[in-house]
């Protein structure tokens, strides 16, 4: 506060010592603004060129707010040059020319592909201050950060939190900030993500951007038609009531005449009346009265901006006659051994529940506020009409908790509750109906969503925890905003709903329960059963489930609630799943083999790709594989549920992050997309339940495709394991399926290497049924007793051992080893004639060199009696045999001969 005093002390005694000088000029003072005082609030102050050079300077004025403030005044961020950027990331040959953060008004919308586009706003602070923003983030198609770098590119310090940004429901604005540092900051707001097949992403929405620590903003921007300011120098316009407009600059609104006329919240016009037709009017059931009547009424849509009395208008209909309404029947006590089934069932829709809110609720505008999201028809409650085709039209239920039956609470429970309902869609344009959850109010997730015409069909999804939790169904016509109504008759209705074990249910029916064995002063004589255990209908008492069986969590009670585990499977001690306990044994005729499997690891990992977009996005498929179960496979989403692992400290319930026997994450690698890490996404669980393994190609419902795959050793065949997924999806109402087959090829480690079909490089031809070809070298062969065993003491087992694959059969093996000792002979005798020859032709070239260094023939050998030798001598040197005369038998030859006569010529 000093310095602002005393620069304004410093004015008023330079004016007072002016006196008798010159009136100042503009040309004679500038002005400055003053620093933040303790209010928050700068000064404008003029400062003379020449101190003392004239008098009369323009008084110091109240400046403007220290917070800067963009509020709705987004729509203007484009003419900021200076200021504001849109820069679009492009990967390889993917056109994004036509991407970027649009303004809508109020707020800005982003992109709806595949491409990487950023909005960049560059400051200065004087100070070190703060960001925060509004936005809405609903799709995690769509990867969304917030980053800020300095002048000189380099990312600030930021925490994971701070950077990748949660999701938010459907119509739900959440607030971010982010703390700034004095100096020039460049914040960014990211998107981009991977779209595959046809389905459109949803965009994110920014708006209510406001940065503390700025200098000073030095410039005022004149409100846009349709708004109104009602102080000069607001932070923000005031969008004009309805029936009420406004044109550029306005500081206040103008009512139309609303006889003729009309007009949407922030208008900049007045708008004729049409003709009431049959879209402007709606049906609904009446509450029931004091005679458990209901009736069928008809309503005009509000605000009625139709005309009844002009020329081609539709009169409303009459009501309908009053009908009864169900429910009248008197509640009763569940009879001795029975306990209720407390929860929700709601078939009639006369009016919704107490624990049913029906809400509307628009991005852009506020028509639907005070709308009704969903109406009750009767047999069925449908979405309404709304105020815009965009609008988003919500039915909400919440459940306080569940509470498990009295035979189930001893029990580790993996199912505290289901909620089953019936729906279908009627649409013309590109509707949609999600369906979420809101786990103790921390984070609302998407469970499922069906775009489009939904013929009437059911869906269950399993709550896995005891806890509050809050399920939404929000019905968007379209997401593409519009004055005009053109689907208005699109609908989405849903005829029954069903909640289990609900804590503050009420019950229909009774269920049977486990009996004490004992006297109990309670009210209740049933009992919990221990976990594995069945309530026998005869004695009512529990009986735990035979070996190798696994207990249906909604059979009735009997024997039958246990179910088989498959071939080559066992279920745990619990009875709550069937695994496999990494052998498998099957007969070939009189012959028994038995393999261990434990080489191949608890878990197998697969990254299978590269794969490509429709617009050339690179990404990859994780494929996490448990093949015995001992050790689940656990698939994580490292980007739109980080910040809620580190604030929650657990796994919150609905999250991307799954364990299950195999699940599937997408993978988008580093530096592509403008990201600085890969980037796990959209995990699913592929399979849940193991079903068993055999040698044959089908297994229940599900076949393998062994046709997918190169042909593999008739002599060792394949085992194929069968796995499901009991979670239907909008694609897949049976759930998903798998088949892993293992496969004997001496050419692969023992650990082994996992493949997809060529044919089908994402593991699945229709989306529903994975193929996997799992392929390993050395299974230890173990020896056991062919059954029935009719044999008695005599040898005992043979030792464990390890046997390689035998990829070729016994015939082919020992032709493939005659010819390769057919060839070795031959190369052995090639090898001795070459080097035989090689020395013939050594001592040849000796015995020619010899010859020309004489340059005369070598003598004859002979026999002939030499002149002086006697006839003794002659005998002995003729009857020995003589060693050159051999040697040159071999190595002369007549040609020979003549060659060297001819050397010596």
């Amino acid at each position: 506060m000093r310095p602002v005093a005393f620069l304004i002390f410093c004015f008023f005694l330079l004016n007072d010592g002016a006196s008798g000088q010159r009136q100042c000029t503009e040309a004679d003072y500038y002005y400055e603004y003053t620093e933040c005082d303790s209010t928050g609030v700068r000064w404008r102050v003029a400062i003379p060129q020449s101190p003392g050079s004239c008098s009369g300077l323009p008084s110091p004025v109240r400046g403007t707010e220290c917070t800067f403030s963009l509020g709705q005044s987004t729509h203007r961020l484009q003419q900021c040059g200076l200021l504001w950027d849109s820069n679009t990331h492009a990967t390889d040959n993917l056109s994004c020319n036509s991407s970027s953060w649009l303004p809508q008004g109020t707020y800005l919308e982003s992109n709806r592909d595949e491409c990487t586009v950023s909005l960049i706003y560059a400051v200065h602070l004087k100070k070190q201050g703060s960001v925060s923003f509004d936005y809405q983030y609903p799709d995690h198609n769509l990867l969304f950060q917030f980053f800020i770098q300095n002048d000189q590119c380099q990312e600030m310090d930021q925490t994971a939190d701070t950077k990748w940004l949660k999701l938010t429901s459907h119509g739900e604005w959440a607030s971010h900030t982010v703390n700034l540092k004095s100096g020039t900051n460049i914040l960014y707001w990211r998107t981009g993500g991977v779209v595959m097949g046809s389905k459109v992403v949803k965009p994110v929405l920014l708006k209510n951007i406001q940065i503390e620590g700025v200098a000073y903003t030095s410039e005022c921007f004149p409100c846009k038609p349709g708004t109104f300011s009602r102080v000069p120098g607001s932070s923000a316009c005031e969008a004009c009531p309805r029936d009420t407009f406004s044109g550029h600059g306005a500081s206040s609104c103008t009512p139309c005449n609303t006889t003729t006329h009309y007009a949407v919240e922030g208008s900049s016009k007045c708008k004729i009346r049409p003709p009431c037709s049959k879209k402007d009017y709606f049906q609904l059931h009446t509450a029931c009265d004091h005679e458990g009547k209901t009736q069928v009424v008809y309503k005009w849509m509000e605000p009625k901006i139709c005309l009844e009395d002009v020329s081609g208008a539709v009169a409303l209909p009459p009501g309908g006659e009053q009908t009864y309404s169900d429910g009248m029947n008197p509640c009763k006590k569940c009879p001795a051994g029975t306990e209720p089934m407390p929860g929700y069932e709601f078939k009639w829709w006369n009016v919704l529940p107490p624990n049913m809110k029906s809400t509307c609720f628009n991005v852009g505008n506020s028509k639907c506020d005070l709308m009704n999201g969903w109406e009750a028809a009767g047999e069925y409650v449908q979405s309404g009409a709304g105020g815009s085709d965009n609008d988003y039209l919500l039915l909400n239920i919440r459940i306080p908790g569940f509470k498990l039956p009295t035979s189930m609470s001893g029990q580790s429970a993996s199912e505290y509750g289901r909620i089953t309902f019936e729906f279908e869609t009627q649409c013309t344009a590109d509707c949609e109906l999600y369906f979420m959850m809101d786990v103790n109010r921390k984070s609302t997730t998407v469970v499922e969503s069906w775009s489009k015409t939904q013929a009437r069909r059911s869906y269950s999804h399993v709550m896995t925890q005891n806890a509050s939790v809050s399920y939404t169904w929000a019905f968007q016509r379209t997401n593409q905003p519009s004055e005009v109504r053109r689907f208005v008759n699109d609908v989405a209705r849903i005829y029954s709903i069903t909640v289990s074990n609900a804590i503050d249910g009420v019950s229909s029916r009774c269920r049977a329960c486990a009996m004490s064995s004992q006297p109990s002063s309670s009210s209740s004589a049933c009992v919990p059963c221990p976990s594995g255990h069945y309530i026998h209908p005869e004695t009512s008492q529990c009986t735990e489930c035979p070996p190798n069986t696994y207990l249906l969590p909604h059979a009735p009670p009997g024997p039958d609630a246990c179910q088989s585990c498959g071939p080559a499977s066992r279920s745990d001690k619990d009875h709550n799943m069937c695994s496999s306990d990494c052998s498998f044994t099957y007969n070939e005729g009189n012959r028994t083999r038995a393999y261990e499997l434990s080489a191949l690891g608890p878990v197998g990992v697969l990254m299978n790709g590269p794969s490509f977009t429709s617009k050339g996005t690179k990404y990859y498929h994780l494929f996490n594989i448990s093949l015995c179960g001992g050790q689940m496979a656990e698939c994580k989403d490292n980007v739109t549920d980080l910040s809620v692992y580190e604030s929650q400290g657990s796994k919150p319930e609905g999250s991307t992050s799954v364990r299950s026997f195999i699940c599937q994450s997408t993978i988008i690698p580093a530096g592509g997309r403008g990201f600085h890490t890969s980037l796990s996404s959209q995990s699913i669980t592929l399979a849940d339940a193991f079903l068993g393994a055999t040698v044959e190609s089908t297994l229940g419902d599900i076949t393998a495709r062994p046709d997918l795959f190169p042909e593999a050793s008739k002599k060792v065949p394949d085992i194929n394991f069968y796995y499901k997924s009991s979670e239907a999806t909008s694609s897949c109402a049976a759930g998903r399926r798998v088949v892993v087959q293992l496969r004997c090829n001496p050419d692969k480690n023992a650990k082994g290497e996992i493949s997809v079909p060529s044919q089908c490089p994402a593991g699945t031809c229709d989306g529903c049924t994975f193929y996997l070809l799992w392929q390993s070298s050395q299974p230890e062969v173990l020896f056991v007793w062919s059954e029935p065993r009719v044999c008695v003491s005599g040898v005992g087992l043979p030792q464990k051992k390890t046997l390689p694959c035998e990829s070729v059969e016994m015939w082919v093996q020992l032709g493939g080893g005659l010819g390769a000792l057919t060839a070795l002979l031959l190369v052995s005798l090639t090898c001795y004639f070459w080097k035989k020859n090689k020395r013939l032709e050594y001592k040849y070239s000796r015995l020619v060199m010899s010859a020309n260094k004489e340059c005369e023939l070598p003598g004859a050998d002979s026999c002939a009696m030499m002149e002086g030798e006697t006839e003794a001598e002659w005998r002995m040197r003729c009857s020995t045999p003589n060693p050159r005369l051999l040697g040159n038998s071999r190595l002369w030859h007549p040609r020979e001969t003549v060659t060297v006569m001819r050397m010596c010529s």
